[in-house]
């Protein structure tokens, strides 16, 4: 058991440092070749802060565990927006940008209630489903790159003092910089295996199925680039970039990786009925959630930000309560229908309330950044 907790935590550092150097490099050819500084952090930033979900539920998909395959996106979505997001605006109150609000959290939403539907079709997520779910993460990334263009220069100039590589333009740069994109893919590719050998090590040890795993443990390390990633911004005050990683993290989790996912996966990837049933709509709920939370003045302010990473606490309790057969669950049960919908339709009402006085985003038409 000891050694199957090393062998976790020295594979989640090597995943962590392995998307560290590919989004490095990545980033650095990309400015290098003249790309934007604010395209950099929507696409390249943003998806390869999702490279270790990637290299796990790829590397388990091609194995045939589809529990952890499924339970790593999951778990990875909603770690990002209730945990990541609520933490950072404990930190500080983070200003959100219109077009967030307007497009990419609708966006996240309706490709979290796809999946859902694709998944309750079939049971399954089938080859065809991942031709369907990475042909959407194609179309996003050409019209993300096409409403850049549109950003105000206050948005660019925060991407740019953020991504802005200033390096030589000189083959020596460009040789030393794919060099780090293989060794972040080789270290991504390294540290997936011994994580997920690990992780079915402890799941058996400690008696609790892959799945529940794949939700806390796994989902939790696999994100820890975006824990980097948003929470440094939003101490610098870069709302933005924080929220915009999140976001944009979320999309290619469910795009990107579950499509690839189940492109490459030998068999159709099996969805249990306790990921339709809960885990799922748990996610689905985590994307819902944070529209009347940015819709209050564009911030999600330290209330906003305690109210989601309660949220988190008490869906990871339910997870693990569940898992052991917790005679307490059934309170429990009734605790949460009773506090969700509750503080839920305060967001909502609040939300409502800006709107009616003209002091929500659709009243207001300023770019903010």
């Amino acid at each position: 058991m000891l050694a199957s907790i090393l062998l976790f935590v020295v594979g989640l550092v090597v995943l962590i440092f392995g998307a560290e150097a590919l989004v490095r490099g990545a980033a650095r050819l990309a400015a290098i070749l003249g790309i934007s500084p604010l395209v950099i952090g929507l696409t390249i930033v943003a998806f390869g802060t999702s490279s270790p979900e990637l290299a796990v539920s790829v590397q388990t998909a091609l194995r045939g565990q589809a529990d952890i395959s499924i339970g790593n996106v999951i778990g990875s979505n909603v770690f990002n927006v209730l945990f990541i997001l609520g933490v950072a605006a404990m930190i500080r109150p983070i200003r959100i940008a219109e077009q967030l609000i307007r497009l990419d959290v609708p966006i996240m939403i309706g490709v979290s209630l796809l999946t859902y539907f694709l998944a309750v079709m079939g049971g399954s997520l089938s080859r065809l489903d991942g031709v369907i779910l990475f042909g959407l993460l194609i179309a996003y990334i050409v019209f993300s790159l096409k409403q850049s263009k549109a950003e105000g220069q206050e948005v660019q100039d925060e991407y740019a003092q953020e991504y802005a590589v200033k390096e030589p333009k000189n083959w020596q740069t460009m040789v030393k910089n794919f060099a780090l994109v293989g060794v972040g893919l080789a270290m991504l590719a390294l540290g997936s295996n011994w994580l997920v050998e690990a992780a079915i090590t402890i799941a058996k040890s400690l008696g609790v199925s892959e799945l529940v795993i794949g939700l806390t443990i796994v989902a939790a390390g696999t994100s820890m680039p975006e824990v980097a990633t948003s929470i440094v911004a939003a101490i610098k005050g870069e709302g933005d970039i924080s929220a915009g990683n999140v976001i944009g993290s979320n999309i290619f989790n469910l795009m990107g990786v579950l499509g690839v996912a189940a492109l490459v996966a030998p068999e159709s990837i099996a969805v249990s009925q306790q990921v339709l049933t809960f885990d799922l709509p748990v996610a689905i709920f985590a994307a819902v959630v944070v529209l009347p939370v940015f819709f209050v003045d564009n911030i999600i302010s330290r209330f906003d930000g305690f109210l989601l990473f309660s949220y988190f606490l008490a869906y990871n309790a339910y997870v693990v309560m569940r898992a052991m057969n917790n005679p307490a669950l059934g309170t429990f049960d009734v605790f949460l229908m009773a506090y969700v919908p509750l503080t839920f339709f305060l967001l909502v009402a609040l939300a409502v309330r800006h709107h009616v006085r003209g002091e929500g985003v659709f009243n207001n038409k300023k770019q903010t950044g």
